[in-house]
């Protein structure tokens, strides 16, 4: 297990990277071709994305690094159940603050995450 959890920091880190530099296709190499982003819209109800759909709004925006901002981000909890892992992050881009629960599987050997599910509290 502490192999596995030492192999989903290495994930989580490359998710903080290409969140901070909106990096596409960094973040294609940690998701499942299958994987979708959950979370609730502005109408307060609850919005299901393909994982291709994000990556589109990934290109589309401006890096925090670009932008200057401050980097903090944090591992919260990993849970491993042989094949099957939760990671409970927070990471920040002003006035955003991001808690994201990535549910990650085992596939072919290597860890992907297979469903995003995230809230978005704005912070001033």
């Amino acid at each position: 297990m502490e192999d596995a959890e030492n192999t989903l920091r290495a994930l989580a880190q490359v998710y903080f990277d290409a969140a901070y530099d909106m990096d596409a296709e960094q973040f294609r190499t940690i998701f499942h071709p299958l994987s979708a982003v959950t979370r609730i819209g502005d109408d307060g109800e609850v919005n299901v994305m393909p994982i291709e759909t994000w990556l589109g709004g990934v290109r589309n925006a401006t890096a925090p690094r670009k932008l200057g901002l401050e980097r903090k981000d944090e591992v919260v909890a990993i849970d491993v159940s042989d094949h099957l892992a939760l990671i409970k992050l927070r990471l920040q881009m002003p006035p955003r603050h991001f808690t994201d629960l990535l549910s990650c599987l085992k596939v072919q050997g290597a860890w992907k995450i297979v469903q995003k599910v995230m809230s978005v509290d704005v912070r001033q």
